[in-house]
């Protein structure tokens, strides 16, 4: 992602906005409007619906006292950015704005202030204001590990207050708090009177969460929990493969139900691991706004294309090649993914181009519909970090909406995948990730083998009703975005 906007944008820009007399480029800004001037331009540059608002229209303004008044409607940045996101509670849910660069940055090294415990939160029984949460994973080696914290604990209070659908946010985004365990009792919990003292610190996630190969009676089945498309531990998901490989997995249990998504190369080189069989064919393609659209398909139409590669190449700030390493590949032609509402984007990428190569069975909810791509934009001339003019006076920086993914016969899905065999992964019916037991990935076994596995038997005493997870204070949490260099060609006025 840092590379994308890094090097080789500024010509692009050049291209674009001389394509078009009308866009404010002369315009200096006063001090107090230089941020809400960034986020006009670049949403007029980049922003995917830019044609379905109007006032990101190159010729809205007619004069700079024009431009200007209109920006100086709103002294808040945020402001100005939520009023030019089309359609915000139906279409473009995904666009944000950041008042500090430095933690979206740590986000794409899988960096953030945790105590480990990955959770979700759903409504209580016939409660449409109090909420309590549920542990759906711990992370290794933090405090939430250390304090005996595990998959299927649940939490009605912070600090002894309940939780809301007001107050979580606040609760839960302490550095530090007690969490007020509590038995689930039919989705109206009570206090078991038992709690953890939690802290957080700085983390580093690595998103290849379990890697095994299950021998069931002969078959040797591959399971891999992978819970982030994070590109710092492409080698990581890479060596994973390489151990299920080396161990006989014939067949593939992938479990992305709490994969928000990530990076479109990492996805890339995950569903070459998966097949390995159609190097070089397409795997996805990518549709941006209808000026940046024309610009590729007449000078770079290579660029919207994101075929099926080999190798991982990586390379680093002096464009130095780094990693250079072969793909280990298993050659299947049958994949079982383990989802949720919580797979999104990248992961949402994967069974899409997959689909149209090999045969991709889905277990559990319907997957979260998030089918579009961002980049990272910065106040400077080109919106890179590294551009001509860097504005320091701020830390400002948007991740807005670009492109949407689409697969080798034109498809995606906005409403989400639906699950080949629908099976909810019920909170009370819990049971340790990775264990054959576990409800989800029992259904994947006796799909593969035809036999019936042992799990525990699915009647839950409450329906569950998702509220929010995790992921939601995540700036990355359902999130796709592209990690590659603009063409050198695009230097060329």
């Amino acid at each position: 992602m840092k590379k994308i906007i890094k090097l080789y944008i500024s010509a692009f820009i050049l291209i674009i906005i001389s394509c078009c007399s009308n866009k404010n480029d002369n315009f200096t800004p006063t001090a107090s409007l230089e941020i809400q001037d960034f986020v006009w331009k670049g949403l007029n540059t980049y922003y995917l619906w830019k044609n379905d608002v109007p006032n990101l229209n190159d010729s809205r303004f007619s004069s700079d006292k024009e431009y200007s008044d209109y920006l100086s409607d709103y002294p808040q940045p945020e402001d100005l950015f939520e009023s030019l996101i089309y359609n915000r509670s139906t279409t473009d849910k995904w666009s944000w704005i950041v008042d500090d660069y430095i933690d979206l940055e740590n986000s794409f090294s899988g960096i953030s202030t945790s105590n480990g415990m990955e959770y979700g939160l759903t409504y209580e029984a016939n409660s449409t204001t109090d909420i309590f949460g549920y542990v759906r994973y711990v992370l290794p080696n933090t405090d939430a590990a250390n304090k005996g914290v595990k998959r299927g604990d649940v939490f009605d209070a912070i600090n002894g207050v309940q939780l809301t659908i007001n107050n979580y946010k606040e609760l839960l985004s302490l550095d530090s708090y007690t969490l007020n365990f509590a038995d689930i009792n039919g989705g109206n919990p009570t206090s078991n009177n038992t709690s953890a003292n939690l802290v957080k610190s700085e983390y580093q996630e690595n998103p290849v969460y379990i890697v095994k190969t299950i021998d069931v009676d002969g078959t040797k089945i591959g399971y891999l929990m992978y819970n982030s498309f994070t590109s710092n531990y492409d080698v990581d998901l890479n060596n994973a493969f390489a151990q299920l490989k080396n161990e006989g997995a014939t067949e593939l249990v992938l479990d992305l139900r709490y994969n928000g998504g990530g990076d479109i190369k990492t996805a890339v080189y995950l569903s070459q691991m998966i097949t390995g069989q159609f190097t070089g064919e397409l795997f996805a393609k990518e549709r941006w706004n209808d000026e940046i659209q024309e610009w590729f398909e007449n000078n770079e139409p290579t660029y919207l294309v994101n075929n099926f590669v080999d190798r991982i190449r990586k390379y680093n700030d002096d464009d130095e090649l780094i990693v250079d390493d072969f793909i280990s590949s298993l050659n299947l032609t049958r994949l079982y993914v383990l989802t949720s509402g919580s797979s999104a984007s990248a992961s949402e990428l994967v069974i899409n181009g997959l689909n149209p190569y090999i045969d991709v069975v889905t277990i559990g909810t319907t997957t979260f519909g998030k089918y579009t791509g961002s980049i990272t934009l910065y106040d400077s001339d080109d919106f890179s970090k590294d551009g001509d003019n860097f504005n320091q006076n701020h830390t400002w920086a948007m991740q807005p909406i670009v492109l949407e993914t689409l697969n080798k016969v034109g498809e995606n899905s906005p409403s989400g995948f639906t699950p080949t065999h629908e099976l909810i992964d019920y909170i009370d019916l819990m049971q340790p990730l990775g264990d054959k037991s576990e409800p989800l990935l029992a259904k994947a076994i006796s799909l593969i083998t035809g036999a019936s596995t042992k799990s525990k038997a699915r009647v839950s005493s409450f329906e569950v009703r998702d509220f929010k997870n995790s992921n939601s204070f995540k700036p990355f949490g359902n999130e796709m975005y592209v990690d590659k260099k603009l063409p050198l060609s695009l230097f060329i006025k």
